[in-house]
């Protein structure tokens, strides 16, 4: 299966990346052909420009500069996603991503009459998600109700890719871990994925 794996954390040594290096390497031996693409590494710019928006509702949603993001995007099969949750969001890179390369005459078809979108993802078969947080997992889960994984579920597959199957495993508390937590939580990665 081809997996595109996306990766948002500034840090080299971190435990996003460590955790990235486990799960790209259990794909690998699960078969899967991984491409790599490291958000912070390739100086992905999140800034959706003028240009960009504008072409929304063009004929052509102007590519100049994401031909290669875009391709990525849709031509995997599997797609795994390896980031922190930020104040319960996404780091901005990778909403950047979001928002520049899940384009318009690629990802979706804008209805004619502005009503429901059209899926076109689908080439995607596979969402894994791969996340740590500050917080205890009550906190994420009865009171703010798991913002980031509505979005990626219901919004971005819900809108684009309904038939893709969705996996999220969350680390919480991931800022006082033992080394056997981790361990275990890469197990559970080994595991689910």
């Amino acid at each position: 299966m081809k997996c595109l794996v996306v990766l948002a954390h500034p840090l080299d040594n971190s435990l996003c990346q460590h955790l990235a290096d486990k799960t790209i390497s259990h794909l690998k031996s699960k078969g899967y052909t991984v491409t790599v693409k490291d958000l912070y590494a390739e100086h992905f710019d999140p800034v959706l420009s003028k240009e960009e928006r504008a072409s929304y509702y063009q004929s052509t949603f102007d590519t100049q500069q994401l031909t290669t993001d875009i391709a990525q995007l849709t031509e995997a099969q599997s797609l795994v996603l390896i980031f922190p949750t930020w104040w319960f969001g996404f780091p901005a890179i990778l909403k950047g991503w979001f928002d520049r390369v899940w384009a318009p005459g690629y990802v979706y078809e804008h209805a004619s009459d502005f009503g429901p979108i059209k899926q076109c993802l689908t080439n995607l078969k596979e969402m894994k998600v791969v996340t740590t947080l500050g917080s205890p997992w009550w906190v994420d889960t009865f009171i703010l109700r798991t913002p980031v994984k509505k979005v990626l579920k219901l919004a971005l597959l819900g809108a684009c890719a309904s038939n893709c199957k969705f996996q999220m495993l969350s680390l919480y508390k991931s800022e006082q871990l033992s080394q056997q937590k981790i361990d275990k939580f890469i197990m559970k990665i080994r595991s689910k994925f």
